[in-house]
């Protein structure tokens, strides 16, 4: 076994990010178009793929009161740090910050629609008084610049579908397999593998929770959790506040919070998910830190190895295969073997599967909420060797068929369902 591959794999697929991944990519490509620019931005066009504006209409921008599209674009254009990547805007001025929403409010910040079968497609254009144009397109990943001009001519180009960095989807698809995985798990040396973004996981997504907790975001879902439990309407068990914690982290990212997460497959919302219910079981189970860690490893290497083929962005919630990576993570907390840990993933695709993906918002908290219980309950029976049995709806004989039926049904059924999506979301009166 490679181990290094597994850690690079690991480093390349989680990063930190500040806010919804989606927005984070329009600022940054917004920043890179501003760096190419001669002159201030007086006024800028943001062209976007249906998932990207799906995911960053309703989604809280760091830093600020507000949502959307524009005031990502603006920030990023007025106050964008492109070194920084994911948290691009995480360190704007308030005079930056000022700046961006006279942009926004003045009608100089423009949005459309960019026909492309590419799900991750992000276009800025900027201008500035004098005449001077410049634009950037990042397309595939997040922080992935294939294009940028200046004055109409081109300074970067690269053919449409190139990963400019990290670790290609094929490596990863013939390295990663649930039982190299729990192999990796039970191997890893944590003195010698460089596997520090698990580390900071743990530390980043556990703060970004308690950000959450102690503040009220949006629809406050975990505080809501919280208050049951308080009333007697849940119990204060493991499953409740695993919910809870989670559900806490959620509010505060899509809230806006200007606090830092780690990441999973480009997803903020599924970095948390991976991480806060291992976590939190293993506070309750008594776990040692290595146990802990292990289990956290594992919880994140499914969740990437799923959407490996399922892509970044999908019509379907992505709460569901991190879900299905702590669910994982859970099952080897608890002791279980590599057969149990195929029954949890079973488990997962044949309950939450069906969860629809209508944009990056404040009742993500939500799903995710679900996502975490059901992933405790599809723990538990795979410990006892239950499994959702392979002639019941998606679910096949063995667990690795089963994530290619959920691959399938993602990715061949997202056009249509995105665009339903898109349309009723624009459409609302």
């Amino acid at each position: 076994m490679e181990r290094k591959l597994f850690c690079d794999i690991l480093n390349s697929e989680m990063t930190l990010a500040t806010g919804c991944t989606e927005p984070a990519a329009i600022a940054l490509c917004a920043a890179y178009a501003r760096e190419h620019l001669k002159g201030q931005v007086a006024d800028l066009q943001v062209l976007a793929s249906v998932n990207i504006i799906k995911n960053a209409m309703a989604a809280g921008i760091p830093g600020t009161s507000h949502t959307g599209i524009d005031y990502a674009a603006a920030l990023g254009a007025v106050g964008g740090r492109t070194e920084r990547q994911l948290q691009v805007i995480d360190q704007a001025s308030d005079e930056e910050r000022k700046k961006a929403v006279e942009l926004v409010q003045s009608g100089h910040v423009k949005m459309g629609k960019k026909e492309t079968t590419e799900k991750l497609y992000v276009e800025v254009e900027v201008n500035s008084a004098d005449g001077h144009q410049a634009k950037a397109i990042i397309a595939s990943a997040h922080t992935n610049l294939i294009y940028a001009e200046e004055d109409g001519k081109a300074v970067i180009d690269y053919p449409m579908g190139t990963r400019i960095s990290g670790i290609s989807t094929d490596i990863i698809d013939k390295t990663l397999s649930l039982a190299s995985i729990y192999e990796f798990a039970n191997t890893l040396d944590r003195e010698i593998d460089d596997l520090h973004m698990i580390e900071l996981a743990i530390q980043v997504n556990q703060r970004i929770a308690q950000e959450g907790a102690e503040k009220r975001f949006n629809l406050h879902v975990g505080q809501n959790i919280g208050a049951m439990k308080k009333n007697g309407y849940l119990s204060n068990d493991m499953v409740s506040a695993a919910m809870e914690r989670t559900a806490c982290g959620i509010d505060a990212r899509m809230g806006g919070a200007n606090v830092p997460v780690v990441t999973n497959s480009g997803s903020g919302n599924q970095g948390i998910t991976a991480t806060i219910p291992v976590v939190t079981a293993a506070e309750f189970l008594g776990a040692d830190k290595d146990k802990t860690f292990r289990a956290v490893t594992l919880s994140h290497l499914v969740a990437i190895y799923i959407h490996c083929h399922f892509g970044l962005l999908s019509a379907l919630c992505g709460a569901t295969v991190a879900g299905a990576g702590a669910a994982c993570g859970l099952v080897y907390l608890m002791g279980g073997t590599l057969e149990q840990i195929g029954y949890a993933i079973n488990n997962m695709m044949g309950t939450v599967t069906g969860m629809l993906c209508d944009g990056a918002k404040a009742d993500c908290a939500m799903k995710v909420a679900t996502c975490v219980n059901t992933a405790f309950l599809s723990a538990s029976m795979a410990i006892d060797d239950i499994s959702v049995q392979p002639n019941e709806g998606i679910v096949d004989d063995s667990p690795d068929k089963t994530v290619k039926n959920f691959v399938r049904l993602g990715n061949d059924g997202s056009s249509t369902m995105d665009n339903i999506v898109l349309d009723i979301m624009l459409t609302k009166t």
